[in-house]
């Protein structure tokens, strides 16, 4: 089964703390990430950008906005897909990444969710 993970960050925490001090906190990002993907079971990975574009319906044509599609105090940082036999084994996975390895990535807000993917279809 998949899961896919999203990785959240609070932008107003992570835009008060000094530039080294963030980037000193990502440093220590690697190592934890290299035990994540070790377990093999880490289909994709990838950081997403704050910038984003959304699309909807909107009187019979579609209309693009700025921004995130919904307003939320929380931005979602990055994605990671996963395989696992069940949602206990999914957080066990997850919590190799460093959003759940790292205690100072509490004062930038970070945090995962995880959700079942009943759908996929990849590059052939």
């Amino acid at each position: 089964m998949m899961f896919l993970c999203l990785g959240y960050f609070d932008p107003e925490k992570m835009d008060s703390r000094p530039k080294a001090e963030i980037d000193a906190v990502l440093d220590e990002c690697g190592p934890h990430l290299e035990e994540l993907y070790r377990t093999g079971r880490v289909l994709m990975d990838a950081g997403v950008d704050v910038a984003a574009k959304n699309l909807r319906w909107d009187n019979g044509a579609i209309t693009v906005n700025h921004g995130p599609f919904t307003i939320a105090k929380e931005r979602v940082g990055s994605a990671f897909l996963i395989e696992a036999e069940n949602m206990e084994e999914a957080i066990r996975i997850a919590s190799l990444h460093p959003t759940a390895q790292l205690a100072a990535g509490e004062q930038f807000g970070w945090g995962l969710e995880i959700r079942p993917v009943h759908y996929f279809k990849g590059k052939e």
